[in-house]
């Protein structure tokens, strides 16, 4: 009799209703932890997108509603279902989900990977100079590939600012 409470769930605790083998509790629908933040997570996707193609939606009926309304006057005789429906049929097609996501999406900056001078290529061990340029081992240093960089003017600068004039008021004598 004892073995056979051993296989059971202890009391309030049942298994995911996903079946996944985890527990799950009756606060987040008895799903475990894991399926119930991936459900909540494809809820708030489906809630972005969709607020997404609301809005485009709705300001690309405006835009031609409010174009056709400027272009000719309305028909006294068409009711205002027929025009709604007419301005939704000249609406563009909406944009797929696909297209969305990838629109949405930057392409990270690509570094250059070959030495500016020789064009050797450097690959992760190229050295970026402060001219902006990326060199390889023997071109990195200035003198080596005609640095434009003002290193002078720059270090006037640092100095200055790391050292501000500081003047004493005049003593007076007595």
């Amino acid at each position: 009799m004892a073995e056979e409470h051993r296989c059971e769930a202890p009391e309030g605790h049942r298994l995911c209703a996903n079946n996944c083998g985890f527990l799950g509790s009756p606060a987040t629908m008895n799903l475990c932890s894991k399926c119930y933040g991936d459900i909540r997570l494809k809820e708030q996707e489906e809630a972005s997108t969709k607020s997404t193609i609301e809005t485009a939606l709705s300001s690309a009926a405006s835009s031609v509603a409010s174009a056709a309304a400027i272009a000719s006057p309305p028909p006294s005789t068409s009711s205002p279902s027929t025009a709604a429906v007419e301005s939704i049929k000249s609406l563009p097609p909406p944009m797929e989900l696909t297209e969305v996501a990838s629109s949405s999406v930057a392409a990270p900056p690509v570094q250059p990977n070959r030495c500016a001078s020789c064009r050797k290529r450097v690959g992760l061990m190229g050295f970026k100079c402060r001219c902006g340029v990326t060199f390889c081992g023997a071109h990195r240093y200035p003198e080596r590939h005609a640095c434009s960089f003002d290193f002078k003017t720059v270090g006037r600068e640092e100095i200055a600012r790391a050292n501000p004039v500081i003047r004493a008021e005049k003593l007076q004598r007595i």
